[in-house]
């Protein structure tokens, strides 16, 4: 496990770059709308990326910056980061994908305003402490890539406001249990030894 939670970013840009080239050459033109959905995933791999691995130290800099605590190995862990980062990404965002190719199209678009919401929040730590690892990811893919597909399933490709909405929630639900857990909880232990 220790392996696994230290080394699992290593796998995003490889697979960022694997699922790009299948993502084009099997879907883009079959399924435009299917593309959008899928396509959440490699750039948020290449997010990822650079949080954890080039530049990295995502987990330091919320230590330090964002939590003010005086490690930065506490109170966010590597462990924490693998598992708010997997199940989320390399589970649910996939899995979404193949549900909203074999039930219904609405059953991604979750992940399009989650990475909008996500990346919003790396804009906001901008303003706060400076740039932190994953902005420019954020910046320049989750956000354009992000709003250009809700844009997409709102115009060219309708979508019922009801399933805008539904996926809008989803997304801030675990966006803001994300941001409850790191900024209530983790705040309260990074001045207590670990």
């Amino acid at each position: 496990m220790a392996w696994l939670e230290e080394y699992w970013p290593v796998s995003t840009p490889f697979l960022a770059v694997y699922i790009t080239v299948v993502l084009v050459l099997f879907v883009l033109r079959e399924n435009f709308a299917l593309f959008l959905i899928w396509l959440q995933t490699p750039v948020y791999w290449v997010h990822q990326f650079e949080e954890y691995i080039c530049p990295g130290g995502f987990v330091e800099f919320f230590n330090r910056k964002v939590l003010g605590s005086k490690r930065e190995d506490w109170p966010l862990t590597k462990t924490h980061a693998l598992w708010i980062n997997v199940p989320i990404i390399f589970v649910a965002f996939p899995l979404s994908a193949i549900l909203a190719s074999l039930i219904d199209i609405s059953l991604g678009i979750w992940t399009a305003y989650f990475s909008i919401l996500n990346a919003l929040s790396h804009v906001g730590m901008f303003f706060r402490h400076g740039y932190n690892p994953g902005l420019v990811a954020s910046a320049l893919l989750n956000i354009p890539v992000g709003v250009y597909t809700v844009y997409y399933f709102a115009t060219s490709y309708p979508l019922s406001l009801g399933a805008h909405i539904a996926g809008f929630l989803v997304a801030l639900a675990i966006q803001g249990a994300l941001m409850v857990w790191g900024l209530r909880f983790m705040r309260g232990r990074a001045g207590q030894p670990s």
